[in-house]
Order: structure tokens, then sequence, then C-alpha cells
């Protein structure tokens, strides 16, 4: 599928469990979350990983820098900017335009980029005005330092408002089993918006079950993507496996059958 103009795999990773416990601080061992980005894409295949400033907080980011820099040109990195952590357990929307702003070139150092090919708005800021938080990202894209903006955790009518100020060119929300009723879905469906589907195992909930776990959210339409996370080498590998195999082995469900194979673009 396409997401800010790359095709990519529909299987994609979440890299906020890279970070330390509670995505605060580094890892435990900051070789093994190395190799297991250099892994990911390197030898599986997965040409979409999910990041933000605020996991670690920053050090995620430089992780990925240091793991995979030069990038490959196929790789769609996305970031999100818009969310402060002052301890923790504390995650507070900030969308000052000045911060915002700082935020985006901050992820450009750290990455080690010239244009974040996606950034998202972690959260729009109930103390900011819309126009202002979606302008200056919109102003940033004019100048070349973002490619596509995206907005994540959004209700449907903040998006449909967004909208009137800047393209709004991915939405990221969370859907699982657990959480299968977002309005978003037909909306991104009918605006033909990626679609990029977080916790898909609802915070491990439904690791039990990954194939009708992912089958389910995958199954939702042809514009969505999923993005589990993990630390560990083993079950990234089983992620792929599963979802690689849905295509011949779809689990018995009442969805309907039949979607691209999620692991190729």
């Amino acid at each position: 599928m396409e997401i800010a103009g790359k095709k990519v795999s529909r299987l994609g990773l979440s890299t906020m469990h890279l970070a330390g416990r509670r995505s605060w601080g580094g890892p435990t061992r900051r070789s093994t979350a190395l190799e297991l980005l250099r892994t990911a894409v390197r030898v599986h295949g997965i040409t979409h990983l999910d990041t933000s400033d605020a996991y670690g907080p920053h050090l995620v980011e430089e992780l990925i820098r240091e793991a995979l820099a030069p990038y490959p040109e196929d790789l769609l990195i996305s970031t999100k900017v818009g969310m402060v952590r002052p301890t923790p357990d504390s995650w507070s929307p900030v969308g000052k335009p000045a911060y915002l702003r700082a935020a985006v070139e901050g992820s450009l150092r750290r990455l080690g980029v010239e244009r974040l090919d996606l950034c998202y708005l972690h959260r729009l800021d109930p103390e900011v005005a819309v126009d202002d938080q979606i302008g200056v990202l919109d102003a940033l894209r004019d100048e070349g330092k973002i490619g596509h903006i995206g907005l994540a955790d959004a209700p449907p009518e903040d998006v449909r408002w967004a909208s009137h100020y800047a393209r709004i060119d991915v939405v990221q929300s969370q859907l699982n089993l657990k959480n299968p009723n977002d309005p978003l879905l037909d909306v991104c469906r009918t605006a033909g918006i990626p679609y990029v589907a977080s916790q898909p195992l609802c915070s491990g909930e439904l690791a039990e079950d990954l194939a009708a776990a992912l089958w389910w959210v995958l199954d939702q339409g042809e514009h969505v993507a999923v993005i589990p996370g993990t630390s560990s080498a083993t079950h990234l590998e089983e992620l792929v496996r599963v979802v690689a195999g849905l295509d011949s082995h779809p689990p018995q469900s009442d969805a309907a059958p039949g979607h691209p194979n999620p692991i190729t673009p």
C-alpha cells in the first residue's frame, strides 16, 4: 500500500517499546534494540517504522539513526511531535507553533535527515487553536522540512476540522478486537486517506491469537496498515510469519476474506 508517497509493507513496526519501561529512558540493552531495527528492515523487509520524539523521550529517534542510516530509499520513517513527557507517567500535548517548529527541527537532527517523510501531530492541544497547530506543520511542509502531515488519535470531527486548514495525508488511531468501533475507518476510506492502526494487539491482551487479531484489523480495508510494537526479536519474527501467512491460511472468522499480502507493498 502507499503511505506518504511510498509503497510500504502493510505490516509496520511501532518503535515505542524500544525505549525503557513505559517508553522512558534507554533500553536495557542498546545493542539488542539496534539489532531489532536492523533485522526488521534488512531481514524481514519491513518498510514502515513508526516513532515519536516522546519515546525515550528523544532516544528512539537516535536509535533509528544509529541502526539504519543511511536509510534505504524505500523505508518510511514516520515520527510524531507535540507531546511532552515531564515524568514517565505523564503525556501532555503541547501545540504552540513555536514548540512544534522546534520539535520538528529536533527530530530532523536526531534522525539525521533534511526532511521528515511523515510527521504526525501526536495529539491536538485543546489549549491552542487547531489552525495554529496545523498551520505551522503546513508551513514546514512548504519549507520542505516535512513531506506529509498526519494526525494521531484525533476524533473524526478534529480530522475534518484540521482538513480545512491543510491536507491531512495519514491518520493513525488505535484499532483492535477489543476496541473495534472507530468511525475514522470510514472517514479515511471515503477520503482515500491511509489509516494506520496502532496497538492492534491491545497492548498484548490479544497476543495469544496473533493471527485472528491481525487478520481482523487488516480485513477492515485495503487502506489499513498495522504497526504492532515489540522489543523482542522472537516476537517480531512471529508477527512477520503470521502476517505473511494470512493470505494463504486466513483464520476462521466472520470477516469477509481477501486482501493483499500484508507484508508486501
